[in-house]
């Protein structure tokens, strides 16, 4: 082969490529459109880019509560779902994601994100002529009480005392578990469910026996007090036994 042949065939190849040589002739070259972040408006994006990891794709089946669920949009209100998306939960995993709380999305991006939701899963009478359980509580839990409510409305699943580690739906008293939700967040899932994941709704945790307001309020008093002062760390007496174990050596 002529080695300067194939020196210019090359050296031609690479001018064509870097010419643009998928344009046709005399056609100028289109830069493709950037677009800011803060730009865009398109629900399915900022869904996607920002919700969908927590809440699932399709606003079910992620590990945070499913924003597709009936049941938890007729309980909870537009300005309700702006101000946890704007500002976030505090006790949860739920950031902030509103520039002036410290997130990245402009106030009018939030409002496409709460009117993109609400079109796509509120139904208004999901939950017609039902006496459900309201959003926000309204008075004070009996712990002892709850304790007798998670009981008979939910060890059938979730287990009570030692037997909660091997329950077919695990421990909803954890303390890793009730480190990462809010007596709020609790109260919401109890009330809608987890219908993605095979959890009933306050209806059906005992079938034919509907949780009342008041259930639902003491059991969430029971969980909250299972609540660890340090999870995931050693409980103190561990702590205190593995210092006098260092002293000693």
């Amino acid at each position: 082969m002529n080695v300067r042949r194939f020196r210019d065939g090359i050296f031609v190849l690479c001018s064509l490529f870097l010419a643009g040589c998928d344009r046709s002739p005399g056609t100028p070259r289109v830069n493709a459109e950037v677009v800011r972040p803060d730009e865009i408006k398109d629900f399915s994006r900022l869904y996607a880019s920002n919700c969908s990891a927590c809440h699932g794709r399709d606003g079910q089946n992620g590990p945070a509560i499913a924003l597709a669920n009936s049941t938890y949009q007729a309980i909870v209100d537009e300005d309700r779902l702006r101000s946890v998306i704007a500002n976030g939960e505090p006790g949860t995993l739920m950031p902030a994601f509103a520039q002036s709380a410290g997130g990245l999305l402009t106030a009018e991006q939030v409002d496409v994100l709460v009117k993109g939701i609400r079109s796509n899963w509120y139904k208004a009478d999901a939950l017609k002529g039902l006496d459900v359980p309201p959003y926000k509580v309204n008075g004070q839990g009996d712990v002892a009480r709850g304790q007798q409510v998670f009981t008979a409305n939910c060890a059938r699943c979730h287990g009570s005392g030692a037997e909660q580690k091997s329950a077919k739906a695990g421990s909803v008293t954890d303390g890793s578990y009730l480190a990462l939700v809010n007596d709020q967040a609790l109260r919401a899932i109890i009330i809608a469910g987890r219908p993605d994941l095979g959890h009933p709704d306050w209806r059906g945790t005992a079938p034919g026996h509907p949780m009342s307001d008041q259930d639902v309020t003491d059991v969430v008093a029971w969980m909250a007090s299972q609540r660890l002062q340090t999870p995931g760390q050693p409980y103190p007496s561990q702590q205190l036994s593995a210092v006098g174990e260092k002293d000693h050596e």
